[in-house]
């Protein structure tokens, strides 16, 4: 089994998930724009032709999926996102940093990345698109915060 989490936008799925391949070091293996669906798909106005129904990002053994949505179909796609955040776990406390200050850039920082009482690097984040993000740093055996 594979749990994934989907993600909508508002015109900006390709963009983000290009910039999630490059900060993550994946692939965006599916990308199918409303305009290239059969001509019986419910959505067939030109405005969203270059819209993504569907995207799907490889990240390891792991995805992300998205697609673009507009308010008609999908009533609260334009409010901030709300009650989740895609987290990334990595033994490597660099890697983790890079991967903040990336995604932090030009959206903005809710707990700067730091070591926290579990983890030698944790922070959360709000991404230019508006996705929330946290950070995580997984501990190796026997670590212990320096403010212990």
């Amino acid at each position: 089994m594979k749990i994934v989490t989907s993600l909508s936008f508002r015109g900006q799925c390709r963009e983000a998930f290009d910039f999630y391949a490059d900060v993550l070091g994946g692939k965006v293996t599916a990308a199918f724009p409303y305009g290239a669906a059969p001509p019986d798909m419910p959505i067939t106005d030109d405005k969203y032709k270059d819209w993504l129904m569907h995207c799907w990002l490889e990240v390891g053994d792991q995805a992300l999926m998205g697609a673009d949505m507009d308010t008609a179909w999908a009533p609260h796609v334009d409010k901030p996102k709300n009650g989740f955040d895609v987290t990334v776990h990595t033994e490597d406390r660099e890697e983790a940093r890079r991967w903040f200050e990336r995604l932090a850039d030009g959206g903005h920082v809710v707990m700067a990345f730091g070591e926290t009482f579990w983890s030698p690097g944790f922070g959360s984040l709000v991404d230019k698109f508006g996705v929330p993000w946290m950070i995580n740093v997984v501990p190796a055996a026997g670590w212990t915060p320096a403010q212990a």
